[in-house]
């Protein structure tokens, strides 16, 4: 009887939950969202969102915590992006969208994803030369080329 016992055990031993729980919330902090199975996102969710919480207090110890277990991409853009941009959130960072069953064995399939966050980037001033935004790269307006053909205003 599982009295008391909480969580899932994914037919898994206690160092592959962990090590799949690293790996996927690696993978969520990378790339924004994955397809994985529902009981694997179910699984992740409160500890990707332990992980944003903890990346928005910006505390030495909880750093040396997060880089342990997260890949360097993945903690990079947690510390320099995502959690700065959640900062006056209070929490659910994630949303699971369920996506039906698998072709191969009919197991239910979920996309787990952070939810749209605006970055927040510096703006520097420059010299007296305008900056323009374009859709492949930014370019001053006085040196730009004929490459460039698309530009947002």
């Amino acid at each position: 009887m599982r009295h008391q016992v909480f969580g899932s055990k994914l037919s898994g031993s206690t160092e592959a939950r962990k090590s799949l729980a690293n790996n996927l919330a690696s993978a969520i902090f990378a790339h924004g969202a994955i397809k994985t199975t529902l009981k694997k996102a179910k699984f992740v969710r409160p500890y990707v969102e332990k992980m944003v919480t903890a990346a928005k207090k910006n505390l030495l110890s909880n750093n040396r915590i997060l880089a342990s277990h997260l890949t360097k991409d993945a903690f990079a853009k947690l510390i320099s992006e995502i959690a700065p941009a959640f900062s006056d959130r209070s929490g659910g960072y994630t949303r699971i969208t369920k996506l039906g069953k698998r072709q191969g064995d009919a197991a239910p399939m979920a996309k787990i994803e952070l939810l749209k966050y605006e970055k927040k980037i510096e703006k520097k001033k420059t010299s007296g030369k305008k900056l323009q935004k374009t859709k492949d790269k930014i370019v001053k307006t006085k040196t730009a080329t004929k490459k460039i053909k698309k530009v947002k205003k």
